[in-house]
């Protein structure tokens, strides 16, 4: 860093990095997030991506941006404007400027604001900065695509992989704005491209290329700003997606239970990269089978439930309808099973790469007669561990299939994640039958607290059939009889009911005016809409589920407490109406939004402002 410019303390930024889909611009958002998180900096990130499988180029459809929050503090959101963005095309500027700051930098690469792609943006003159509004005072305007090619004429690349490395340019001058250490980003390529050398050392060649064109031109529109890390934790740390943590949740439960990890599954927008991560894991135990559809997925899972193992069938919302049939079989053989929902836009096809919470009525009821199933929603990118390890052990230790509920938003989304120690995390004995019980045991036995006794096959004077058949209580044979029925029905009930979940954690203040509710990925931006509240010197609360069926023990002591109540998600009342049915007198607010995007926290602190 030269001597003459000044480098300033921030405590947090926000950067968006957006460009046509084949630009790269997740992977340069993946690498500026790792080196944050790597220095112990708190991150949030949020890609945002088309459905389009290839939208044509430089087309204001085909716009793919990937956001990154980093903090000195703990961050809670991707934030909801940017303090840099980065455009790689005209198309990008037009679609992606809504989402900067006024006072934003701007860096754009000029080779791709030609005639043709200014007509392809729908821009109506050449001096499309004025159009927009935009002061080039703020905008970095660098010939990007000429100096990657100065930059690797002599590497022996085709012109296609020359231009793959354009946004290792923007990811240097990026890191030059925010005084951050190449390093870490040169180890992150070497690692990815392990087997093509070469590869890596043209990408860092860019990325060091794009640092020292800041470093050497001071442009007036930069304001160079470190970020310094205030509360450490010591440990060591990564920037993790969603999926990927929800993966490692899994294979730690598997090992903490002492059992093999089975995934079936069939691949969906946002739910494959699971798939992906566990079949990289055989050393682990693990084994991933990617079935011909949806419902072979759950029922190989549930096959491989019976035989002994932790099984997991991993899928969105239109899997779930089609395995609905698969996990009412898991129900009624009472075999331990998770369901991961990564959850999407609907109805139908909806919008596959955009983030809802709409799945939460059919968890709980999307399945024919009386199906309890426990539910669980996961916090953010990195309580995923959390969930995934939470929702292996409840349905281990209570012999039921359980869902386990992310979305779009946190599955794709990443954050700064301390490597767990395992032996910190809480023992899973799943319920054995005992072997004392051999000769007088019978399938429908259960425990104590309601749960049915596991026999894995193979162990002798335990042979059993299990089916979809009801079974009578005591025998274990096929029964029709009436009042057996209402016993099993009945049984299956108090097993979910006897499960124990933590009791609700209030936030904020005792004897606040108003109480904040909401379930699973909307911690941050709710968490983020008190603190502005509470700032602003109102009385604020906020009580987020992640435990949906069964619900807390204090649910209704906690919302009846306050003397106002708003419940907010991104459906159209789905929680509300499960709290009305389950709370007697409750009659909260709603603040719904059902857009595919993340909630906005300046639209939650107005909203929620104006009820209080």
């Amino acid at each position: 860093m030269a001597d003459s410019l000044e480098v300033k303390e921030a405590d947090q930024v926000v950067v968006r990095f957006s460009g046509d889909s084949g630009d790269g611009m997740q992977l340069a958002g993946n690498i500026f997030s790792t080196v944050s998180a790597t220095v112990g900096n708190s991150i949030s990130t949020f890609p945002d991506y088309p459905a389009d499988i290839r939208a044509p180029q430089g087309s204001l459809t085909g716009v793919s941006g990937f956001q990154v929050h980093i903090g000195a503090e703990q961050v809670y959101t991707p934030g909801d404007l940017c303090d840099v963005l980065v455009a790689m095309n005209a198309a990008a500027l037009k679609t992606q400027y809504k989402y900067a700051k006024k006072d934003a930098t701007i860096i754009i690469d000029t080779d791709s604001f030609g005639p043709k792609d200014l007509e392809k943006a729908a821009f109506a003159t050449p001096d499309y900065l004025a159009e927009m509004g935009i002061d080039a005072d703020r905008v970095i305007a660098c010939p990007l695509t000429q100096m990657v090619k100065d930059c690797l004429k002599d590497s022996g690349m085709d012109v296609k992989s020359v231009m793959k490395c354009r946004n290792m340019f923007a990811l240097g001058l990026v890191c030059w704005l925010f005084d951050r250490d190449l390093e870490i980003a040169f180890n992150f390529l070497r690692e990815k491209f392990a087997k093509k050398p070469g590869v890596a050392e043209a990408n860092i060649s860019v990325i060091q290329a794009g640092y020292d064109y800041g470093h050497n031109t001071h442009s007036s529109a930069c304001n160079v700003r470190r970020i310094e890390t205030k509360h450490k934790v010591p440990g060591r740390y990564m920037d993790i997606t969603g999926n990927k943590a929800t993966a490692y949740g899994f294979i730690a439960a598997a090992e903490k239970a002492g059992l093999k990890l089975y995934l079936g599954s069939y691949p969906i927008t946002p739910a494959t990269d699971v798939l992906h991560e566990l079949s990289k894991h055989k050393s682990l135990g693990v084994t991933t089978v990617q079935c011909e559809d949806e419902i072979a997925g759950c029922a190989s899972s549930v096959g491989a439930s019976y035989a002994g193992a932790l099984a997991v069938t991993s899928t969105s919302g239109p899997g779930i309808c089609l395995k609905s049939e698969a996990m009412n079989l898991a129900v009624i053989m009472e075999l331990p099973l998770v369901v991961l929902d990564v959850q999407r836009g609907g109805p139908a096809t909806g919008l596959p790469t955009k983030s809802e919470q709409t799945d939460l009525l059919q968890a709980l009821f999307g399945r024919n007669g009386e199906s309890p199933m426990p539910v669980i929603a996961a916090l953010s990118p990195t309580d995923c561990f959390d969930a995934a390890y939470d929702a292996s052990k409840m349905a281990l230790e209570h012999m039921t299939p359980v869902v386990l509920l992310t979305d779009a938003y946190i599955a794709n989304g990443s954050g700064a994640f301390r490597l767990p120690d395992l032996n910190d995390y809480p023992a899973i004995h799943p319920p054995y039958v005992p072997e004392e019980l051999k000769g007088s045991w019978t399938p429908y036995m259960r425990a104590e607290n309601g749960t049915r006794y596991w026999a894995v096959p193979g162990r002798q004077g335990f042979e059993h059939i299990l089916g979809g058949l009801e079974k009578d209580n005591k025998t274990g044979a096929i029964s029709t009889a009436p009042e057996n029925h209402d016993l099993m029905t009945r049984l299956r009930q108090q097993k979910i009911d006897n499960i124990e979940v933590p009791d609700m954690e209030v936030l904020g203040d005792e004897d606040a005016d108003l109480l904040i509710v909401g379930f699973g990925s909307t911690y941050g931006h709710l968490r983020a809409a008190m603190d502005e509240l509470r700032a602003q010197g109102k009385k604020v609360a906020m009580a987020q589920f992640r435990y949906l069926n069964p619900l807390p023990k204090n649910t209704a002591a906690v919302l009846t407490k306050f003397p106002k109540c708003v419940v907010a998600e991104q459906n159209m009342g789905q929680l509300a109406a499960w709290l009305r049915m389950k709370v007697d007198g409750f009659c909260p607010a709603q603040f719904n939004q059902v857009k595919g995007q993340p909630f906005v926290v300046s639209e939650l602190v107005e909203a929620f402002g104006k009820l209080i």
